[in-house]
Parts: structure tokens; sequence; C-alpha cells
């Protein structure tokens, strides 16, 4: 008999085959004309990869897992409201042990390499530097938007959003011939995140954990493992990313000790929460961004992300330059949309993007919305024609329950300048 999550009550529930191996016929369900489940389960089993921290993290009561990097990742554990103000007001732990996977690249010419896929200047990351990334295709494309972490003079991680960039890589090195060794290492994340992630953290490593800037990892002991920290995290919150090394054999212990040390600071586990991430334009690989979309159109506050004056050739380097000189057609914008509650985008509230029009012609889609909590407004990110993304144009929005007015606004729609995570 398998287990399939329920995702309202959190608790798995007789499933799968097991009517077929007792010779019962199928449930009516699944008979033509029947009404589908709105909200059916998640699959338990053996085939998809499971976080080094996934039967800890499932101890709290998961409530609704997705699959991320072919890894069940937790995304609720209570109510989204309820985790946006966990985050928002103290600490959270986030499992992103399976989702957040560690593709190692190594050897005498790893620095080449790496600094090939990526169209920022790899020789202005500093050893115990970590930069936001964009991998490119040859045309261009994002393979993959993740952190980049320098570990070493020759050693750097990519912590991956949702595509298969090791495949990518042992590919493109297949063809390139160069020296270096690229493998997924065991090495998995957890996050703290929340104004309150500091006092964690110290509690755990001491006052030194203080001095680590934003955007940089430095190596510590807990016990008899071994963590990089980095001053990062998807929340735009205060928070840091502890990465622990041998994972697959010390995570339930990591996931232990940093519960135990958090109590005191009311910390809970959370998914990524997703209202807050829009709330500070973030992108999220495989919706606002994807193969189809190059860096250039994902919205002036991204154009530090690729460097076209830099020296050195990159993969989709020609492709960019032709496109910055041709111009784009399109980029992503920010929308305000009037209306009842949007949701909170990981609830259902969002199954497909949501059409965009300008006088009933097409032209883009809504790919990230949910009610803002801190702005009591529906907002979201939104691919548009490059003719309609200035501030003011007004627009319409096709939801589920109808037509919806929508207003081009700038982006981030709160703290813009990043100065809460700096903190």
């Amino acid at each position: 008999m398998t287990d399939i999550l329920d995702p309202t009550s959190g608790t798995p529930t007789a499933g799968g085959d097991a009517a077929t191996d007792q010779g019962a016929s199928p449930p009516a369900t699944d008979a033509p004309g029947a009404e589908p489940d709105t909200a059916p389960g998640v699959l338990l089993y053996p085939r998809l990869r499971k976080s080094p921290y996934f039967w800890a993290s499932r101890e709290h009561g998961v409530k609704l897992y997705s699959v991320y990097n072919h890894s069940y990742h937790p995304r609720l554990y209570t109510d989204p409201l309820e985790e946006y103000w966990a985050l928002r007001n103290d600490v959270t732990l986030w499992d992103v042990g399976g989702a957040e996977r560690q593709i190692e690249i190594s050897g005498p010419q790893a620095f080449d390499f790496t600094n090939l896929v990526i169209p920022r200047d790899l020789s202005k990351c500093k050893v115990g530097q970590c930069k936001y990334v964009f991998i490119t295709a040859p045309d261009g494309g994002i393979v993959n938007d993740p952190v980049l972490l320098r570990v070493e003079e020759n050693r750097f991680w990519f912590s991956l959003a949702d595509s298969d960039v090791l495949l990518y890589l042992l590919g493109l090195n297949y063809a390139l011939g160069m020296d270096v060794e690229i493998k997924e290492v065991d090495v998995s994340p957890v996050q703290v995140q929340g104004p309150k992630s500091k006092q964690v953290l110290v509690d755990l490593f001491g006052d030194s954990i203080l001095d680590l800037p934003y955007y940089y990892l430095r190596r510590y002991q807990l016990d008899d493992m071994t963590v990089e920290i980095s001053r990062t995290g998807y929340s735009g919150e205060i928070g840091y990313e502890i990465y622990l090394y041998d994972a697959s054999q010390h995570g339930v212990k990591l996931w232990s000790r940093i519960w135990e040390a958090g109590q005191p600071h009311g910390m809970r586990p959370i998914g990524p929460c997703h209202m807050r991430r829009i709330e500070g334009g973030m992108l999220a690989y495989g919706c606002d961004i994807t193969l189809d979309t190059n860096p250039l159109e994902v919205g002036y506050d991204y154009k530090w992300m690729v460097d076209l004056e830099q020296e050195a050739d990159f993969i989709g380097k020609d492709a960019l330059i032709a496109a910055r000189e041709r111009g784009v057609s399109r980029l992503i914008a920010g929308l305000e949309i009037s209306g009842p509650s949007l949701g909170g985008y990981i609830d259902g509230s969002m199954i497909e993007p949501f059409p965009v029009y300008r006088a009933g012609e097409s032209v883009g889609r809504v790919t990230s919305a949910c009610r803002s909590p801190e702005l009591d407004k529906n907002i979201g990110l939104a691919l548009l024609a490059v003719e309609f993304t200035a501030i003011g144009t007004e627009l319409t929005v096709e939801t589920p329950e109808g037509a919806r007015h929508a207003t081009v606004v700038p982006k981030p729609f709160v703290d813009p300048t990043k100065e809460t995570p700096k903190q």
C-alpha cells in the first residue's frame, strides 16, 4: 500500500495501487465525467529523492509537498499567512536540502570553466564570497539562476534552482575537454530566515557569525559536523543558509541542533514564503524565468547580472550582445492588480499564468501573483511586451475569477533597495 499525502490534513492516507492489489475496481472518481479532486495529494514513494532533512522536517507535520529538482520539497506546514508573519517577525527553519542541490566545479581550470557558463564577471568574486548568477545557454536563454559560492580558489558550488544543470555542465565539458571535475556533492543546506535568525546563529556558532557580511560564507564546526554558512536566503529578510558536509550522514542531527537552539526565539518550520519573495521581486525559475527567457528580459533592476563588456567570453555572450543591439521585445514588470485576494501563490490559487491584455490584445502574462500582506494589495510579476512596461500603464489581467484592472508599478514592491537582509 502506498502513502498519499492529504494536503488538507497533512497525514498520509491509504491509496496508490492498493485497490488494484486486492482485485477491487478503481474508485468511482476516476470514471469519465466525474468531478475532479481540486486538491490531489502528492505520492510518497522511493523513486523521488528525499532531502537529508526529510524525516526530521516531516516530524513537524508537513501539510504540502511539491517536487523540486527531482526531490520532495516541503512547501507548507500550517497556513501561508501564518508562515509569512513568522518569517517577518521571528525566525523560521526551511528544509531546502533536496531542492538546492550543490554542483561542485573543481580542478586546475575550475575558474575558467565557471566563468564560461555565467554572464557575471567571476574575477569580481573573492574566495569566501557568494554571487547570485544566471547560467546561460548558447542562445542566451537562462538555464538556471543559482547562488554561486566560491568555497576555495579553485572550488565553486552552484546552489541550484530547479533544472538539470549537472547534465548541462557535464555535456559542455565533454565537448570542451577542460581540466575540471564536475559532480554533485554530499552537501545540503537548510535556511534559517527572519529577524531573529542572528540570535539563533550566535547561540550555535558564537559571536563571530555577526561579522559575516551579506553574500559571504565562512566555515564552522558544530559538534562533529562541518558546515559552510552564508549570509544568503530566498526570503528578503535577514537570514542564513547552513550548508552541511556529509549531509546524508548528519542531516537529522543538524536539523535537531538548529531546532533546539531556535526554540527560545520562537522558531517554527515553514516552506519558502512566496508571498514575501514576490513582494521582494525575487524570481522563481520555471515560472518567472525559463530557458525561453534571456537575462536582458528580467528587468532593469537585474542589469548587474550581465556584464557584456568584460574581456572574458561566456556561453551566450554573442547572442546577448545581438539582443542588446536590436533591443528586447519584452520585460518582467511589477503589477498591482485590483479585486479580492489572489491568495498566497502556493495555496492552489495560481495553477497557470494569468493572461494580460491591453485593449483586447494579448501583451503578456502574469507569472507570479499573490495578495501582499504588507501592502494589502494584489501584486504580481508579469512578462510583458516592452512597450507596456512603463510605470503607470493600465492593463487587464484575466484571472480564474474574471478580468481585473492592473497597473504597472515599480518592483521590488517592498524594500526596493534590499536593506532588510543586509542588516
